[in-house]
């Protein structure tokens, strides 16, 4: 524990942190509301010009007759999957294995929905056209998530998405799409987020992750799965009296960053390489296909932190501020690319990674 805290602390005092778009301070919210006319109207309780207008602003961008925003992605995706289910009459989904739903929402689209899951493909794939067309049990909707993040950022093949998205259709089946990160796989896939969703029937967008607001996503999809969303969104105590806020953050951010996604791609790219050239290191995907992706030292977690703190304090660069076990000699860390990443000169970041490759190969060595 107390090297896990030394770690963070090293890391948050580095001068140079590779990782996201900076501190998530009061800033985040301040520099948002100085760009808005502080006289313009609330919304209240999902009405007004300030939620309605950025609703069909981002329904526009994803090529979806309309979106909702919602508090939270964990609410707007059962909402989603529970309308489809009342739709077809059907109360089973199928989804990855790791998939947000299944592993980070406390059963909830189980006990709130009494909607059950069919976990598809192996866990440490991606779903493939295969693991679709082999389901056996009647489902109403295939959620898939892009990228699908617990296994490093991973993505099928965009004719892959094509294939699974015509026998979904033909079959009736709807396809739901977890798309917390879609704006950072589309350098990879070279597709507009309207080309991708198409493929969709129903799409769910954050607006804390790629893009560092406060909270909140939307929902997007025709004017009557919206509809119906509005209703489930009141049901679940998602209509706050107001939510600008989290809409303003979101607006704001979204202009800031959707434009910079090839610039996180690339440094994500750049980052895995000089990763991956160091001995002990392996990254998952060995070449990122989005802005993140999963680090793996082949040591033991204690012995990189070691390693780290001191590379942090003589290089002032940090790579990452906590790394989580996963056996005796092995241990990872998420890495992000964001704003943060364009600000390390790139020969001092060549120094770090000399030094740091030092210190492993001499552990390596002992």
């Amino acid at each position: 524990m107390m090297g896990e805290k030394r770690l963070f602390e090293a890391y948050k005092n580095a001068a140079h942190p590779l990782q996201g778009h900076g501190k998530r301070n009061l800033n985040v919210l301040k520099e948002a509301l100085e760009q808005f006319d502080g006289n313009l109207d609330s919304d209240i309780y999902g009405s007004g010009k300030i939620i309605e207008d950025f609703q069909q602003k981002i329904a526009d961008d994803l090529g979806k007759e309309s979106a909702v925003f919602f508090p939270s992605g964990t609410m707007a995706q059962q909402i989603a999957l529970r309308i489809w289910c009342d739709r077809k009459g059907v109360d089973r989904v199928a989804y990855h294995p790791l998939c947000h739903l299944e592993i980070h929402e406390e059963d909830g689209l189980k006990k709130l929905h009494g909607i059950e899951p069919i976990l598809l493909a192996d866990k440490d794939r991606v779903i493939g056209l295969e693991d679709v067309v082999g389901l056996k049990e009647e489902i109403s909707c295939l959620l898939l998530e892009l990228p699908q993040r617990e296994i490093g950022g991973q993505l099928p093949e965009y004719e892959t998405l094509e294939a699974i998205s015509r026998f979904c259709r033909d079959n009736g089946i709807k396809l739901h799409l977890d798309g917390a990160r879609l704006y950072e796989v589309l350098p990879y896939y070279r597709k507009t987020a309207a080309e991708v969703c198409e493929l969709f029937d129903s799409v769910y967008i954050s607006f804390y992750k790629g893009f560092g607001g406060l909270a909140g996503a939307i929902l997007a999809g025709n004017a009557e799965f919206t509809e119906e969303s509005k209703v489930w969104k009141r049901r679940h105590g998602g209509d706050l009296i107001s939510l600008y806020p989290y809409i303003i953050s979101a607006d704001y951010y979204f202009d800031q960053r959707v434009g910079k996604m090839e610039q996180y791609y690339e440094g994500a790219k750049e980052l895995a390489s000089h990763l991956n050239e160091c001995s002990g290191i392996s990254t998952l995907p060995e070449k990122p296909v989005s802005n993140m992706f999963h680090v793996h030292f082949h040591l033991p977690q204690k012995q990189i932190e070691s390693i780290l703190i001191d590379v942090y304090e003589q290089t002032g660069i940090g790579i990452t501020g906590y790394v989580k076990e996963i056996s005796d000699n092995e241990c990872t860390f998420e890495a992000s690319i964001g704003d943060q990443y364009e600000n390390v000169p790139k020969e001092e970041l060549k120094n770090m990674f000399t030094l740091l490759n030092q210190k492993l190969t001499q552990h390596n060595q002992s």
